[in-house]
C-alpha cells in the first residue's frame, strides 16, 4: 500500500507541501489517519517535480523511509515547483528492487503512482502481459504489481489514449482479471492530474489557482472533498471533474424472460457507463 499526493498551483517548496502540513505525506509515512491496509509506509518513497520550461520531470527516490533521509530534508527546503507528485510506500510483498520499486514511475512527461494491491500477483495478471510488447515488459523498472500496472497505462498513453481513458481502461482490465484489486492510480503531466478511486481513500482540495489530490487530507481544512469509490478524477489548476467508473464485477442485467414485452426500456444499470 502507500499514500500519495499530487499538486498543481503556484510554485511552492516541497517542504511546504509534503513536510510542514500537520498530517502531510511526511507524517503519513508513520502515522496515516485513513489508511485501510497497512500501518507504516517505510518501504521507500519518491518525489517527482517539474521545472519551468522543462516538460520532463525530475525524480528523487529512495528505498528507505522518508523520515530517515537527511538529504531529502535539505532538498525539500529549497526545491520549488508548481507541479509535484509524491508517494510513500508500504510494500505488499518483499522484493529486491529497492528504490526502483518506489513511485513515482516516469516516462516522457508523465509521473505515475499506484496505491493498492493486485491479488494473486503475478499469476493473476499473466494474461494481460500478452497484450504488451515484449520490450514493455522487459523494460519495467521493478518486478511488482505497481510497475506492471504502469506498463499497461503507459502502453495506452503511447497508443494515443487520453490520460483519463488510459487509467479507466487499465483499472477495469486489471479488476476483471484480478477481482478485489485495489487500484487508486495517480498520473500527472505537469499541467493536469488524473486519478482513480478504486478500493481506497482519495481526496481533493481546490483553491483559486491551486489543486491538491491526495490519499488523505494533509490538514483539517473543511474544504477537502472525498472522492467516491469507483470514480475517475481529472483535475487542472482551476477545476476538478469526477466521472463514475463501471465495476466489471457487477453482474450484467438478466435478459428478458421469454414472452416478456418487447421494446421495454433498459434498466438504469444497463445504461451505466
Amino acid at each position: 500500500m502507500c499514500r500519495h499526493i499530487a499538486f498543481l498551483g503556484p510554485e511552492e517548496s516541497l517542504g511546504r507541501l509534503l513536510v510542514e502540513p500537520p498530517h502531510g505525506l511526511y507524517r503519513q509515512s508513520w502515522a496515516p489517519r485513513m489508511q485501510r491496509y497497512g500501518t507504516v509506509n517505510a518501504d521507500g518513497f519518491g518525489v517527482g517535480w517539474y521545472a519551468e520550461d522543462d516538460p520532463v520531470p525530475a525524480r528523487y527516490r529512495r528505498a528507505g523511509p522518508i523520515w530517515a533521509d537527511l538529504s531529502f530534508a535539505d532538498l525539500a527546503r529549497v526545491v520549488r515547483s508548481g507541479a509535484v507528485l509524491a508517494a510513500v510506500r508500504d510494500a505488499t510483498l518483499a522484493g529486491a528492487d529497492a528504490e526502483a520499486a518506489a513511485a513515482p514511475f516516469a516516462a516522457g512527461p508523465w509521473l505515475f503512482s499506484h496505491n493498492g494491491a493486485v491479488p494473486g500477483w503475478p499469476g493473476s495478471l499473466e494474461p494481460l502481459a500478452r497484450s504488451l510488447p515484449a520490450s514493455a515488459v522487459l523494460s519495467m523498472e521493478a518486478r511488482n504489481d505497481s510497475a506492471f500496472v504502469w506498463a499497461l497505462v503507459l502502453a495506452r498513453l503511447r497508443a494515443g489514449d487520453t490520460e483519463g481513458q488510459a487509467l479507466a481502461d487499465t483499472v477495469q482490465e486489471v479488476a476483471a482479471a484480478a477481482p478485489g484489486s485495489r487500484l487508486n492510480l495517480l498520473l500527472g503531466n505537469g499541467d493536469t492530474v488524473t486519478a482513480t478511486a478504486w478500493g481506497d481513500t482519495l481526496w481533493y482540495l481546490t483553491e483559486p489557482g491551486r489543486t491538491v489530490v491526495a490519499s488523505e487530507p494533509y490538514d483539517d481544512d473543511p474544504r477537502w472533498q472525498e472522492v467516491p469509490d469507483r470514480t475517475l478524477l481529472a483535475a487542472t489548476r482551476t477545476e476538478v471533474l469526477l466521472t463514475p467508473l463501471k465495476d466489471p464485477s457487477e453482474a450484467a442485467a438478466p435478459s428478458p424472460a421469454p414472452g416478456s414485452a418487447a421494446g421495454a426500456a433498459p434498466s438504469s444499470e444497463e445504461n451505466g457507463s
